[in-house]
């Protein structure tokens, strides 16, 4: 059987690869075979670097969104599963990583099994949640979840402290909630009332497969959704989240008590869990006090429901067929308009591999395997260099900047002159041999897991940071700025064309597509309206005047204004504050990517390729690099819960506030693209 499954994907994959590759076996150069020439750039550079991919590659029945980022995941998928296979093909000794890769995979892709066992995973939980009788006992089981990696009421981590980027703290942070975001429980309009009576029939339907009676569960529901309800209305906006000077706020384990939640003792709680932290780093107090009475007012069969829906919503797709299929009904086809589940073994790979909630379990063991055989030095060699050169041409602008003091600029170069760049995979990886994985259930190798990931960060409260260390596994497609440890992390993975070798990528495409969108949004990172108020050190500090702080404050004001205006949804626009981080990012990476680009051979020497000149190519290869169809239930969801931009805004938005682009295609006022000199933001 599982020959015929395998012979079967393949044939799904040499279709797919057919009709999606960007780099058609018949088409002279893999950019240009996708541009829609009847669309002028000034008009829309979106469409015209993208179009006639999208028209035609529709999005498949099983995704939500369909563009480059999930055909590097095609790819991926492929590889990973080949690695999980051969370690679970291997008689290898207990303990051993192909052991630890080999029977959770052979675990997880066992779906009769899944069928069998049902919730008996989980069975001790709920045990203890059929067991409450009163508020005490609800906050003993609250907290014994969040060991399990489920976040009832709060969500609660541990990370470099703000304002001490040289040890661990424990944050406190709004949540709790089953939906996205806030706006989805508050916002009237008709589709976001459709989802909220959706969400409802979805956590009756769980109540009953948790074993509900069948009588009560549509009011036992109804009296769920209005207790997360009130913790939406008392959590902070999206846009209210970002400022990092608003949402910290020390307090001791005494002070959080009397002052916010009298009915936690969080002195006691912790001391359980056998850490006693001098502080807590609190986002947002006053939702803890608004939780308090929240708490204390709502029934305790209400929140025993609670309890269990939060439970199972979090294991959903570890456990069975039916449980799993619950989930996906919500939160894929109806929150993303996903129309089929994915094959098993592609979840699979999701959650374990960095695309998912755990990481840093199998995943990253995983990853020392991906690296081995698919990231070669000259590869990691490349990017390295361009990091630096992005990291020039950045410098040299910050001391070029009109609006800023010599005060500023002189801060400004020592943090980067200070950010780390981490090309490709770890240089020391993580030790996993206190993680034990066994053939059990995929739902027990989940909760190992999540159980080893807690009892680390536990571990490390008060304790010096470890800089060398990665978040992120490096087949993942994806990169961060991390403020506290002033650093930037480009996995492995986030270089990848799909269907193109990195050999045959030429300058001005890299430094577009990886060098733009991700080597110089990173960096820039470090400079947003959220990353300026950490220093060199990664600590919170206002190294700005005050002059300097107001002229900033203006420019992003642009960008705020200019983002707002755009509309993706009939009724649901960007939300420029919320996503400005993301937009300065997006602007500056551009900014300083194109500055490093002017210095390589092929832009000194206006080399012309299939026809496109040097900035032009840049600019298609831009909009390459945020190719993506989005179905309407997705971006509904990102517009109202994600702080980025949906992506063809991330293209039009920053290229049209750079001069090469107006340069490049000849852009004037006749264009759509088209904003006057007075209006284009320019920041970094």
């Amino acid at each position: 059987m599982a020959k015929v499954l395998r012979a079967r994907d393949a044939l799904v994959f040499m279709a797919l690869a057919a009709a999606c590759a960007l780099h058609a076996a018949d088409q002279p150069d893999f950019l240009s075979a996708n541009v829609d020439a009847s669309t002028h750039p000034g008009d829309d550079l979106y469409q015209h670097g993208n179009g006639h991919w999208i028209q035609r590659n529709p999005i498949p029945p099983s995704e939500a969104n369909w563009g480059v980022s999930q055909l590097v995941r095609e790819q991926l998928y492929r590889t990973l599963r080949t690695i999980h296979e051969k370690a679970a093909a291997t008689a290898a000794p207990a303990g051993s990583d192909d052991q630890k890769i080999g029977d959770f995979w052979r675990t997880a892709i066992d779906v009769d099994k899944a069928r069998k066992v049902g919730l008996e995973p989980l069975r001790a939980q709920l045990a203890q949640i059929d067991a409450v009788q009163d508020l005490a006992q609800v906050l003993d089981v609250a907290f014994a979840m969040h060991g399990l990696g489920v976040n009832p009421f709060f969500i609660l981590f541990v990370r470099q402290d703000s304002q001490d980027s040289d040890s661990y703290s424990l944050y406190a942070w709004q949540g709790g909630l089953g939906l996205p975001e806030r706006d989805f429980y508050v916002n009237d309009d008709p589709s976001i009332r459709g989802i909220r009576a959706a969400y409802g029939k979805y956590l009756a339907r769980m109540l009953r497969l948790a074993g509900r009676p069948h009588g009560d569960v549509e009011a036992s529901a109804a009296a769920v959704m209005r207790l997360e309800t009130a913790l939406a209305q008392a959590s902070r906006r999206l846009e209210e989240t970002r400022d990092p000077l608003k949402n910290y706020h020390r307090l001791t384990p005494q002070e959080l008590t009397s002052a916010y939640t009298p009915s936690v003792d969080w002195r006691a709680r912790l001391a359980a869990w056998q850490v006693q932290p001098p502080f807590i780093a609190v986002g947002q107090p006053e939702y803890f006090g608004a939780l308090d009475t929240v708490l204390r007012q709502t029934p305790v069969g209400v929140l025993k429901d609670y309890l269990r829906l939060q439970l199972l919503t979090a294991y959903a797709e570890a456990l069975s067929p039916a449980i799993e299929r619950a989930h996906f009904d919500f939160y894929k086809g109806v929150l993303t308009g996903q129309k089929v589940q994915r094959p098993r073994w592609k979840r699979i790979i999701d959650t374990e591999s960095g695309f998912g909630s755990v990481p840093d379990g199998i995943g990253m063991i995983v990853g020392r395997r991906y690296v081995a055989a698919h990231f070669p030095e000259r590869a990691k060699q490349r990017y390295a260099d361009m990091t630096r050169a992005l990291a020039a041409a950045y410098g040299e602008r910050i001391r070029q900047l009109p609006w800023m003091s010599e005060a500023t600029k002189s801060k400004a170069l020592e943090k980067l002159a200070a950010v780390r760049p981490k090309v490709g995979y770890p240089d020391r990886w993580n030790d996993h041999s206190a993680l034990a994985i066994g053939r059990a259930s995929h739902a027990e190798n989940t909760m190992a897991i999540e159980r080893w990931s807690f009892q680390r960060a536990l571990a490390r409260i008060g304790a010096p940071v470890d800089r060398t260390e990665w978040v992120m596994t490096p087949q993942t497609y994806n990169a961060y700025y991390s403020e506290s440890n002033n650093e930037i992390v480009l996995a492995a993975a986030v270089f990848a064309i799909p269907g193109v070798a990195d050999d045959d990528v030429d300058d001005a495409v890299a430094y577009a597509y990886v060098g733009a969108a991700t080597i110089g949004h990173e960096i820039t990172h470090g400079f947003d309206d959220d990353g300026r108020h950490f220093d060199a050190k990664g600590n919170l500090s206002d190294w700005w005047t005050v002059e300097d702080a107001t002229a900033f404050e203006q420019r992003a004001a642009l960008l705020v204004k200019q983002f707002d205006a755009y509309e993706p949804l009939p009724g649901f626009r960007v939300n420029g504050k919320a996503s400005l981080g993301e937009n300065i990012a997006d602007l500056g990476g551009l900014a300083i990517a194109l500055d490093a680009f002017k210095q390589t051979d092929q832009y000194k020497n206006h080399v012309v390729v299939a026809g496109q000149t040097p900035l032009q190519r840049f600019f298609v290869a831009y909009a390459l690099a945020w190719l993506e169809q989005t179905r309407d239930e997705q971006l509904r969801r990102r517009l109202l819960s994600d702080v980025h931009a949906p992506a063809k805004y991330r293209v039009l938005g920053p290229a049209s506030n750079v001069q090469e682009f107006y340069d490049a295609f000849g852009v004037t006022a006749q264009r759509r693209m088209w904003r006057e000199p007075a209006e284009r933001a320019s920041i970094w």
